[in-house]
């Protein structure tokens, strides 16, 4: 899977993409001037400016490495479940395994969930081991108890029951387990999380009026993102209930735009896309879809070279066509979509297109089927 734009690719570890989002250079600049200037003079005196600088980077840049690990464990155990795991990106707020689908039972919700507490859990207790054993090199000291103490933070603060952190996860689980209803869980869950998250954000504006600017700051925008994520959460399960039971065909257009393989780009640039906004071209030949072409494609194409350039030159080949059948459910389209980093998919009977199916057009059905319960 290709890293999202806005993230700079690692590589890759159990065959999982690891990423930094850019935000993530803001954070690594502020906590390591925050270590450098403030936590490191006061915990530890005498050392050079330069000397805090370094073993503040270094911290940092362990402490982000502890995060990797917490989200490395989570995805350890969703790929022991057979769960796919699309990729983890560290970012502002620390790091994140996107999870390629839902745990399959409340057992593995909850030992998925669990299982980043504890990394964090095991790198507390070995950052505390080591400050035994280096406990006469400063530099080491320093960042050994940092790491621990961070750690240990990261363990506590993930297991707080609200969704859609760790603990929350657990919640919804044990809530699974006991009532058999995953919508109804993850409903009690989500709401819950919400309830914490405005609790944060209380607390923050509390901290700010008392004072503590910095802090209080952090702390709102902190219980803003759970808020912003549990409603999310909310809001996902709201569109499955929506489309549960109903399949590609009920929402896919059967009106679609087809084109000559030889066309070029120029030509089909102003026929189809700048006269009627289409998105994605079904490319044939002698009556048989040969391809897909869609504005992505074309964008890769400078426009100096559109009057030469055929379609059959940028498609995506048939053999290497996403598609789905008609009877698949929609919510198994929409994560197709997901995965692929697609908008349309071709809808496929054999050999032969029924129709495409895109993004636009799961929304227009959510908007429908929601006024019908509406009435």
């Amino acid at each position: 899977m290709n890293m999202n734009r806005s993230s700079i690719s690692l590589g890759r570890i159990l065959g999982i993409p690891i990423g930094v989002d850019y935000s993530w250079f803001l954070i690594f600049a502020l906590l390591t001037w925050s270590l450098a200037t403030s936590y490191f003079p006061a915990e530890f005196t005498n050392w050079s400016i330069t000397q805090y600088w370094i073993v503040g980077a270094i911290t940092v840049i362990l402490m982000f490495g502890s995060v990797l690990l917490h989200e490395l464990g989570h995805s350890f155990v969703a790929l022991r479940y057979k769960i796919p795991v699309r990729s983890i990106t560290l970012f502002i707020f620390g790091g994140v395994a996107q999870i390629g689908a839902e745990p399959p039972s409340a057992v593995s919700e909850f030992w998925i969930a669990l299982a980043g507490p504890v990394v964090s859990f095991a790198l507390a207790g070995i950052f505390g081991l080591l400050q035994a054993v280096v406990g006469t090199l400063a530099p080491l000291l320093a960042i050994a108890k940092y790491l621990a103490y961070i750690n240990g933070a990261l363990g506590l603060f993930n297991l707080i029951p609200g969704f859609p952190l760790d603990g929350g996860r657990v919640f919804r689980a044990i809530l699974w387990g006991s009532t058999n209803n995953f919508r109804k869980a993850t409903l009690i869950a989500g709401n819950v999380g919400r309830f914490i998250a405005y609790l944060f954000i209380l607390w923050g504006v509390w901290q700010i009026f008392t004072g503590n600017f910095g802090n209080g700051l952090w702390i709102a925008f902190i219980g803003w993102f759970l808020e912003s994520a549990a409603s999310s959460q909310i809001q996902q399960q709201t569109i499955h209930d929506l489309l549960a039971g109903h399949h590609v065909a009920d929402a896919m257009r059967h009106e679609y735009a087809s084109i000559c393989a030889d066309c070029t780009l120029d030509q089909l640039i102003n026929k189809h896309i700048l006269g009627s906004g289409q998105r994605s071209l079904v490319v044939t030949q002698d009556d048989q879809v040969v391809g897909l072409l869609t504005l992505h494609n074309i964008k890769t194409i400078p426009s100096s070279a559109w009057l030469t350039t055929t379609a059959a030159q940028v498609m995506i080949p048939a053999e290497k066509m996403i598609s789905i059948r008609p009877e698949a459910e929609l919510m198994d389209a929409l994560g197709e979509m997901d995965r692929d980093g697609v908008n349309q998919l071709p809808v496929m009977l054999g050999n032969q297109i029924q129709g495409v199916l895109g993004r636009d057009d799961v929304i227009n059905f959510l908007r429908t089927m929601s006024e019908i319960r509406r009435r």
